[in-house]
């Protein structure tokens, strides 16, 4: 409203709308906020350039494979227990496992080895292959695995 307007309706109660039940709440606007801005108020929201709807993509996350993993350090601890259990076989100093057989597919290098270790496992990390090669031990990948 401009001034001049305002100045007209002064002392008139309801200012030109109506009775004074009208203009009351948020339903004689056609609702509150941004109600109806892609409905009744469509041309408003676009006048204003309100934008609605999805925008953008998402990044695909990173699919992290489901490997079944152990840590070097962990076979290290247990390998005499494995040992007792059947899953190792130990040689001499040398101890020789197959973790392929035990459903592991890849070995991690967490931890410390502490005895020749001859692992047999689809996949290592680097840092699990210098590991096991510092502590006199040897990687054996399942495809060049002598039987």
């Amino acid at each position: 409203m401009s001034k001049q307007k305002t100045k007209k309706f002064r002392g008139s109660r309801t200012c030109g709308g109506g009775t004074h039940k009208n203009r009351r709440g948020g339903g004689s606007s056609g609702g509150r906020g941004n109600a109806g801005t892609c409905k009744h108020h469509f041309v408003r929201s676009m006048q204003r350039g309100l934008s609605f709807g999805k925008h953008g993509f998402k990044r695909p996350q990173s699919v992290t494979s489901d490997l079944i993993i152990v840590n070097i350090g962990e076979i290290d601890e247990a390998i005499e227990q494995l040992v007792i259990d059947g899953f190792a076989e130990q040689k001499g100093n040398a101890f020789h496992i197959d973790l392929g057989s035990i459903g592991i597919e890849k070995v991690l290098g967490s931890g410390k080895v502490t005895k020749p270790l001859f692992v047999t496992a689809s996949e290592f990390s680097s840092v699990a292959k210098q590991k096991i090669e510092e502590a006199k031990g040897q990687i054996i990948s399942p495809l060049e695995k002598p039987e």
